[in-house]
Parts: structure tokens; sequence; C-alpha cells
């Protein structure tokens, strides 16, 4: 691809950006303006009221303020530490609040939440009427994304050049000749797809289907680079990616610091993040009485005087000044720790926009590394990438995509994923082939349809079941039954509630035979693509179900998306769509119905109309290989 071409699709790719920014910005304001404060606090965009717990100064002279809701309002919510908020008073004359001012979170708990608020003094409005707090929309996601596609375009720098010809232009990727190893742990495929990445000078790729051990082979390989590297960034889109990898990476016993903020990593590295190194460096203990001391300057300085006159004004001034002094040395400090603590880090972990945290600025890195590829926006990948010389990939195109809220951005190419573009514009992948998952019978439709049969199963796997004469795979077709679809009117996501149904009968004589053969499963999983059946199961598998709570501990129910990347011994999947018209919606989308259907370890069953799903050529393939493997059961067979 020649250079204009290149920044042509740059070009095209701010503008898409843009679009999905305006869409994002107008969703969100249309959830704040249409609904009631009880409608926002029910989706967690929201708390009111608030009770005002203490307010006091930090050491940087930003007031500190702490709040907690009812314990009755026990909502789930969507803050977390790092966003921007709203703190609102109605004063006694709306809803909407007639006084407010903006903050950012700085750590949240399920009633509490303490913020940092942009005022250097405190708001005399804050003690009067009923508070709240209210998320609001945070563009810098899309700053930072914008800011890398402008330096993508404007640059000269020849590794920046090379990447983005390689990536984008066509280029082909370079790759040394080096002696071949090999790691007994892993199977041929892992270890080609190792020697891939060890031999690459610009580009790899490592194509990972579901179960064929993506993440192994990412860990092995990064032990292995840092054989010849002192250190490597890890990226992925999601900071649960990301945890999961410094979760691998710590039982190997890499040194990983995690870049982010605590609250938002989970409980088991959160020693590993920056702000926990810090705590535990040797020259901490130092920084905290620096600290210590400068709050106590700002302290004197404030100290009220009943007589104040030039002696008085001299002592403040000189209290200020030793104050700004000290807290220069405490900033040159941190500074100093941070480096330090990132310097002697092996690995260097964060997300993709968290890549460019200032704390990371002008750190160059060999490799950089970035798993979940295929669901990550293209622009967000590249501001890891020109931190570095050459990128690993990692990925599963054929999986669910990145987030988009802008239909017309995602059909203009915004879905278009740089993972997906390199694939198809080099020769640099490798697929990783033996799956550790799922029975063969589960496997082999997806390996059909998406993996030109290339997949195999692993002998431990490719035959078991719950119990012996188990069936691994059933389809119940519903056609004829006349179950009918429904919208709800609130979401507008669809439900099938005589489905639900239907499903519950079959999972409880499931449960009887499990029991009868005195056989045991470690999980199951209750799956839909429609948030609104997903609710409607919620609500009341308990009750329909009407079995041991031993069972229903191991029962999970949640919408396909939240399961990406997970697996269960048995997967119930609702495909919920009935019509006459052949509409079928979210299910057109067959990636997400790839990862539905390889979530089960033993044991799937799957519950749709086929006269409506069978006018699409995937449920139509499908339908024909369920016939096939004799794994097809109409609905009329469990319900007369």
């Amino acid at each position: 691809m020649a250079k204009n071409k290149i920044d042509d699709e740059l070009e095209k790719l701010l503008k898409l950006i843009d679009i999905e920014r305006k869409e994002d910005l107008a969703q969100y304001r249309q959830k704040m303006i249409s609904n009631s404060l009880f409608d926002r606090r029910k989706e967690g965009v929201c708390w009111y009221p608030v009770q005002l717990e203490r307010t006091r100064f930090d050491s940087g002279e930003r007031l500190l303020v702490k709040v907690s809701r009812n314990k009755e309002h026990d909502n789930s919510h969507l803050f977390q530490s790092g966003k921007s908020i709203s703190l609102f008073s109605n004063s006694g004359t709306n809803d909407e609040g007639k006084t407010f001012i903006t903050g950012v979170v700085n750590r949240v708990k399920k009633f509490d939440m303490l913020i940092t608020i942009n005022a250097n003094k405190f708001p005399d409005w804050l003690t009067d009427g009923k508070l709240g707090v209210q998320l609001l929309f945070d563009e810098n996601t899309y700053k930072e994304m914008e800011k890398t596609v402008n330096i993508l375009l404007t640059s000269y720098d020849s590794n920046i050049v090379r990447l983005k010809d390689v990536l984008l232009g066509g280029a082909e990727a370079q790759f040394n000749d080096n002696y071949p190893i090999t790691i007994p742990k892993l199977n041929s495929s892992q270890n080609k797809a190792l020697n891939l990445i060890k031999n690459a000078e610009d580009v790899a790729i490592i194509h990972g289907p579901p179960g064929t051990g993506k993440t192994t082979t990412i860990i092995q390989s990064i032990i292995q680079t840092l054989k010849h590297e002192k250190q490597i960034l890890v990226c992925a889109p999601s900071n649960a990616a990301v945890d999961l990898l410094v979760e691998k990476l710590l039982e190997n016993f890499i040194d990983v610091v995690r870049i982010g903020h605590p609250a938002r990593v989970t409980e088991s590295i959160l020693r590993n993040t920056l702000d926990a190194k810090i705590t535990q460096h040797e020259n901490y203990k130092e920084l905290k009485m620096i600290r210590k001391q400068v709050e106590e300057y700002y302290k004197l300085a404030k100290k009220y005087k009943r007589n104040f006159g030039h002696l008085e004004r001299e002592q403040r001034r000189e209290l200020y000044k030793e104050a700004k002094i000290q807290n220069e040395s405490a900033k040159q400090l941190e500074y100093y720790i941070t480096n330090d603590i990132i310097n002697k880090s092996q690995v260097v972990a964060t997300t993709l926009v968290g890549a460019n945290n200032y704390k990371l600025k002008n750190l160059k890195f060999k490799t950089v590394f970035i798993d979940e590829a295929a669901q990550s926006l293209e622009a967000a990948c590249w501001i890891p990438i020109l931190k570095s010389e050459r990128v690993i990939f990692a990925g599963d195109h054929w999986q669910l995509p990145p987030t988009i809220k802008s239909f017309d951005a995602a059909k203009k190419g915004l879905e278009n994923t740089l993972f997906e573009k390199a694939i198809k514009r080099n020769s640099a992948d490798v697929m990783l082939q033996e799956q550790y998952r799922m029975n063969k019978k589960i496997m082999d439709f997806s390996n059909q349809f998406f993996y030109k049969n290339e997949l195999i199963a692993n002998e431990n796997v490719e035959n078991w079941k719950i119990f012996d004469n188990d069936i691994p795979l059933e389809f119940i077709d519903t056609a004829g039954c006349g179950y009918t679809e429904q919208v709800d009117r609130e979401t507008k996501s669809t439900y099938n509630k005589e489905e639900a149904y239907l499903l519950y009968i079959h999972l409880k004589k499931y449960l009887d035979e499990v029991i009868f053969y005195e056989k045991n499963f470690e999980n199951i999983a209750i799956i839909s693509p429609y948030k609104a059946q997903v609710n409607f199961l919620q609500q009341t598998y308990k009750e329909e179900l009407s079995v041991s709570d031993v069972f229903l501990e191991k029962i999970a129910v949640n919408t396909i998306d939240s399961f990406q990347g997970q697996e269960r011994d048995i997967i119930y999947i609702s495909l919920v769509r009935s019509n006459d018209k052949g509409k079928i919606g979210f299910l057109s989308d067959v990636r997400r119905m790839n990862v539905a259907m390889t979530r089960a370890r033993k044991k799937l069953v799957v519950i749709g109309d086929s006269s409506t799903i069978c006018r699409h050529e995937f449920y139509n393939l499908f339908f024909d290989y369920v016939n096939r493997i004799g794994a097809y059961r109409s609905a009329f067979e469990l319900i007369y």
C-alpha cells in the first residue's frame, strides 16, 4: 500500500473515532437527560441522595470529600477510581441539582466514595439540600487515540514508519533464521508460535482459537524473550485481561509492575501495582516523612490567630514557602522511587490506553505483547506500539470484536481491528491447533465453519462427557410450538418466556440423570445474546428448577458476551428469536455464536426455533450438522 493510501486509511480512522465519540456522548446525554434520578440510580450512573461524611485538603491543596449512600440503595454501579464525576446539590429546588462541581473518584466501595473535588476552597452549598454524585462523560480514551493517530500521520521516526508499512501497507514482515527451540510443556503448534515470536523482527501473530492454550503460549514466549531483553511491555484492552496475564507471569516468578489504579485490579495482584510497590520501596519512609512535614507546614500556615499583623503575615508566608520547598522535594523523591521500580521490573503491564500513563513517559521497549488484540480498537493498539520496536499480537478474530457504540462507525470500518488487518496483509501468523477444552462433537462445527478443520481435540478431552451414555451436544428445536418472542418496552431487548421454561424442563431432567448416574460436574452456565432474556432467566431459574442448593450454587446466568474467555462443564444457550419473518438480530453476528458454543467442555444444549434461524447460512449449516451427528431433538419430546 502506497504511503498516501496508508495516510488516507489513518485519516479515515480519525473520522471514525470522532463519530464513535459523538455517538457515545449522545447516548450518555440521552441516558442522563431522559431518565429521572431514580432511573439513573438504578442504572448505576448516579448515587442519590448521599451523606457528606468528611472533607479535608491534601498536601497539594486539593479538596477531598468522602460521601456515603444509604444501605438500602445497594444497586450495582459504574463508578470506578479515576472516573470523572459531578457532585451536586438540589438545594431543595429541583431534581437536576441547582449547584454542582466536578471531580474525580479516588476510591469507591459498596456504600462510600472518596472524591477529589476541582476546587481549592470548601463550597458553601455542600451543606445545603440533598447531595448526589453522577458520572460524567470521560473523553480521555478518545483523546489518547486521536493523539496517537495524529503521531502516526506526522511522525518521520524510522521505527514508526517501518511498522506502519508492515501493519498497514502490506510490507513483508521480517524474520531471523535462528535455531529453533522446543519447550517440552508446549505442543507442536505452540512451539511453532514461540519460535515465530523469537525470530520476528517487527511483527508476529498468534491466532488462538478457544481452548488452544493461547495464554500459556504467550507466557512462555515472554519468558523466552526476557532471556534476551531486559524489559517487556505487556498490554490488553481490558483490566481483567491484563490482570490474568499478570497472575500467570507471577506464577512463573517474573517481576511485574502493574500500571493502573489499585481499585481497578484484582485483589491477588494488588501488591504488584505501582502504588503498592512505592509503599514497599526502601525510600518510602523518607517520602512519607516529607509529606507529613508538608501537611504540618500547611496546617500551621492556616492556623487561626486572633491578632494578625505584619509579623504574622511574614510568618505565614515563610511557612507556605517552606511547604512548597518540601512539597517539591517530595515530588522529586516520588519521581525517583517510581522510575526505580519501573526500571527494575522485567514486565510492565497495563491496558492499551494505560500505556500512555505519564509515569511511562519517554519509556521505550524492544517488544510489546498485545493480548486479546482482536477485541481492541485499532487506534488503541497503536498506543503501546509507538513505544516499541516490534509487536506480538495474540487473539482470535472469529470471536467477539471490540464494543462499538456507533453502528455507522462500525460498518464504515471501525470494527476492523489491527489484528485482523495484520493477519490479512502478512504471513506472520501461527494458528494454535490443539484444543484442551471441549468434547470433539462440541468443537467440530466451529472447527468446520471458522477454522478450516485445522483444530484437533486433545486426546484427554475429545470424548469426555458428564456420564457415559450422555450426548455431548443437543439442539432442541422449538419450531411449531407457537413460542413467540417479545420485546421489553423499557430496554427494547428481546425475550421468549416459553423458551426459557423449556430450558428449565430440559435442565431439570438432565440434572435428574446426573443424580441417577451418581456423577458430578464443576459448573453450569445459562447464556443468551439478549439481556431481557438473561434478566428473566436470572429472576426465575431458582424457583423454576427447584433443585438442591448444591446444584444452584453451580449455576451462572448471563449474556454470551460476559462469558468470552471463560468455560463451563455444561452450557445452555437460549437463542430467543421466534418470528414469521426470519429476523434474528444479534444472532446474525456469528462470532458471538462461536463464543457461545465454545464455552462448553462436556455438554452443550442449544435451544431455538429452526424455522426462524435457519434462513441464515450459519444456522442452516448448524442444523445440518446436528442432524448428521444425531444431536437433533424436537421440543415436543420434552413437553408431551
